[in-house]
Order: C-alpha cells, then sequence, then structure tokens
C-alpha cells in the first residue's frame, strides 16, 4: 500500500506479513483457560465471564488498580464460571525471577509503569502449574463477539502454531506516536496482540518482559517470530491515544519493537538488531517520523484541544526517543535473549517443587488473603 504521506523508510505502517492472514477455514480446538489482566471496576469482566461461560473454561483474572478479585469472584459465582482470581498487589512469593532486562530500566527515563507484563507472566505460571496446553489471553477492554473464535484460535495453535490472534477492530490499538502518524494522513496498521491472544504453552519458552509492547516481545524468539497466525475478529473500546504520560513511558518499547520488526519485515537478518550502528540510524529516522507529525499538525491548522494534546505528546516521546542511547537497544535485546532462559529455568524450578495447583499456588503466596476461588 502506498503511504499517504511521505515517512522515513525505515518506519513500516503494517508488519501483517509476518504472520499467516486471514485463516478461515480452521477447525475448532479447545482452549483450557482465559486469561484476564485488569485494572478497571469488575463490569469490565461481563464479557470475559461471557465468554468462558459460553466456552464452559475457568477464567484467571489478575487485579490491580481499580479492579478487586473480591468482586471478580462475585461476578462469577453469579455466572457460575470456575475462577482464579488474584489481588496481584497483595500476593506475595517467588512469581518472577529476577529478570536483566527490568534491571537494565530500572532507575532510568525508560522504566516501564505499568504491571501488564508482570500480571500475564503470573497467568502463565499459573497456567503451566495447572497443566493447560492452551490459554487465552483477554484484555479487559477488549469485546468479543463470538466466544467460537476463541476456539477457532484454539485449533490453529493446536495445529503449530505458537500464537494466535484476533482481528482487533474497533478503536485502533497503536501507539501514541502511530495514532498521531494516522490521524495526520499517515499509512497505519496494527498488528495482533496480548489483547486477544490464544497461545500454546508448550510451544512457547517465552514472557511478557516489562516493556511496552510486550507482546511483540513475547511472540519473539532469539531469532525470529515464532509461528503466528491471525483468526477472528474482536474490538477495541475506545480510549485516550494522547496523553503525555503514555507517550513517555510508550517510546522506548516501541521504538524497540518497530526497529526489531522492520527488520523482521525487510529480510529476517536479525543481526542487524545487535548492531549499535542499525539503532543510531533507526532512532534517528524515529525522530524524523515524529517531526514530520508535528509539521502535519502544523500545517493543518487546526488548534482545537485534541491537536494541542496531540502535539504535547508528542514532543513528550521526541524528547524521551532522542534519550535513547543506541546501545541500549542492544543491550536490552542480548538481556531480553538471557532472560527467557532465566524464565524458562524459573518455572521448571517452580514445577519441581510443587504437584498440584493448589499447593504451587500455597508456594508461590497466592493462596489465602488476594486469591478467590470458584468452580
Amino acid at each position: 500500500m502506498t503511504p499517504l504521506v511521505p515517512t522515513p523508510a525505515s518506519h513500516h505502517g503494517s508488519h501483517r506479513g509476518l504472520v499467516t492472514l486471514d485463516v478461515v477455514d480452521a477447525l475448532p480446538g479447545r482452549v483450557d483457560a482465559i486469561v484476564v489482566p485488569t485494572n478497571r471496576p469488575g463490569h469490565y469482566l461481563k464479557n470475559a465471564i461471557e465468554c468462558a461461560a459460553r466456552l464452559d473454561v475457568p477464567l484467571v483474572v489478575l487485579s490491580s488498580g481499580r479492579s478487586s478479585a473480591a468482586e471478580a469472584e462475585k461476578l462469577a459465582r453469579v455466572s457460575d464460571v470456575g475462577m482464579l482470581a488474584f489481588d496481584v498487589s497483595e500476593v506475595s512469593g517467588p512469581l518472577t525471577p529476577a529478570l536483566a532486562t527490568t534491571a537494565l530500566l530500572r532507575g532510568t527515563l525508560f522504566r516501564h509503569r505499568t504491571d501488564i507484563g508482570l500480571k500475564r507472566n503470573i497467568g502463565l505460571l499459573v497456567s503451566r502449574l495447572a497443566g493447560w496446553e492452551v490459554v487465552a489471553f483477554l484484555d479487559d477492554d477488549i469485546l468479543m463477539p463470538d466466544p467460537r473464535d476463541i476456539s477457532a484460535a484454539a485449533g490453529l495453535v493446536c495445529d503449530g502454531y505458537a500464537a494466535v490472534g484476533l482481528h482487533i477492530g474497533g478503536f485502533p490499538d497503536n501507539s501514541v506516536v502511530c495514532h498521531a502518524h494516522r490521524e495526520t494522513g499517515g499509512d497505519q496498521g496494527t498488528f495482533i496482540g496480548g489483547g486477544a491472544l490464544v497461545v500454546s504453552l508448550e510451544a512457547s519458552s517465552s514472557f511478557f518482559p516489562a516493556i511496552y509492547n510486550e507482546d511483540w516481545f513475547f511472540l519473539l524468539n532469539d531469532r525470529s517470530l515464532r509461528r503466528s497466525a491471525v483468526i477472528g475478529n474482536v474490538l477495541q473500546r475506545p480510549y485516550d491515544p494522547f496523553v503525555t504520560a503514555r507517550a513517555q513511558s510508550e517510546e522506548f518499547g516501541d521504538c524497540l519493537a518497530e526497529g526489531v520488526f522492520a527488520l523482521l519485515d525487510d529480510d529476517g537478518n536479525f543481526d542487524r538488531a545487535l548492531d549499535v550502528s542499525y539503532w543510531r540510524h533507526f532512532l534517528g529516522d524515529r525522530m524524523s517520523l515524529i517531526d514530520s507529525i508535528l509539521d502535519r499538525i502544523r500545517s493543518r491548522g487546526r488548534r482545537d484541544d485534541e491537536a494541542l494534546r496531540m502535539e504535547i505528546a508528542l514532543r513528550a516521546a521526541r524528547k524521551h526517543c532522542e534519550a535513547i542511547p543506541p546501545s541500549l537497544c542492544v543491550r536490552y535485546l542480548k538481556a531480553l535473549a538471557l532472560d527467557r532462559q532465566t524464565w524458562v529455568a524459573h518455572v521448571d524450578s517452580v514445577r519441581r517443587h510443587v504437584t498440584d495447583l493448589r499447593g504451587a499456588l500455597r508456594w508461590l503466596g497466592l493462596s489465602g488473603h488476594g486469591m478467590h476461588v470458584t468452580s
């Protein structure tokens, strides 16, 4: 597709060529559970609970912020859905190992301040301990019109795909910079992600790092994208795309993910991602992209509140981009490869200490206060 406006060659408006597209003839498969990380009030769980009831599978709900495990458990009882619900801030235990990627960003401008990766990692760990083989991740702001699409995705996973995303319609799910690119006439698509993703636990040794685009990094192995596909449809609820704090928190992860996936789009040569000169060039192009978006905002003559908020958010993103040392990108990717090994060893260690799910939950500090179980 020809871009509507000129953009740096290193910015790819779509990475959809990396996945098998528009699969329509998959035989339905069995998903063992649905994992929902949530920080919103309980009514946001309604759709996930309905999906679990339709598919007759349990929910794993991981709460923080304005959500609570107790409220989730009450909703599950009303719907007669099995649930494991955790208040993430109130549990203790060896949930995740010490990760080099987290340490690398700690105390820097680039530390990602959301707990979505932690919640999804707990979901992975609990699922492995439960002996589940195929699980669906579903965000609390995603609407699932037809739960059978999860079964179709599970069928593809059982047929050898490591991960299968669902087409995300509704409000576009992009970073601040990519939203602004689209809003000002740029050609900008979306990609599969953790908001609606069915995964094979046995086929994946990966985890969700504490960084924006953590789901894109989950889909990677050390050299390429794991075998992935897209099928079915979900809808993203609207959200405010031009929050300055969001732009700041996203920028490092967005630069890193877009840079890696651009390489995979072009020739699959991941080795270039371990070259500092590549990132020096890419980050320069990223700043040029942001500058071009800012120019388009000004050229349109729009000075309403949305245009002003977009401009402020973009300037914050650019400032963070300018501060990224190219060497940090290389160091992070090398740390990520080590962390995948650390994660696998952690999961294996936990599995050796326990013989059943309830024992595992006690050993992890996930029993008693902070956990609610229905069956």
